[in-house]
């Protein structure tokens, strides 16, 4: 019977080993991950409150959600990343792409959390928005959907 198992999830000898590229189309997509590295610190968040202030109430309650969202919705993709690709995927090349992509996902969360600690005043409206798997229903149906 032919081995049908995804080359991914394969055993590879030398997974701890970066050298010698065995899977140059994977190695190419981690270069271009790590190419697109960025910060926090790196976004200037000191006009947002002006513009936020400026914008509507419905487009504020809109906007919050969509950030709360995202942020929640990036805690789960990290966990499904560090809980399942992290742990089955053997091949280097790929382990080196989504550890990247972990630390990618993480620096997206801390964005959107910091852009909600910057513009939600309201300490039970920011709690309610950091809390969003359990008080938004449209993040904790993604959530039970994974």
């Amino acid at each position: 019977m032919e081995d049908t198992q995804e080359i991914l999830l394969q055993d590879d000898p030398n997974r701890f080993v970066t050298f010698p590229l065995q899977h140059l189309d994977l190695w190419l997509l981690y270069k271009k991950a790590a190419a697109s590295f960025w910060t926090a610190e790196e976004v200037n968040l000191s006009r947002d409150v002006g513009d936020w202030e400026r914008l509507t109430p419905d487009e504020r309650h809109f906007l919050s959600h969509v950030l709360a969202f995202f942020a929640a919705s990036d805690g789960i993709v990290i966990e499904n990343l560090v809980e399942r690709f992290a742990r089955e995927v053997k091949v280097s090349e790929a382990r080196c792409f989504y550890g990247f992509q972990i630390a990618i996902e993480n620096i997206h969360s801390e964005m959107y959390s910091l852009l909600i600690e910057t513009l939600i005043r309201d300490p039970q409206e920011k709690n309610k928005l950091f809390n969003a798997i359990e008080t938004l229903s449209c993040v904790k149906k993604r959530q039970n959907g994974l």
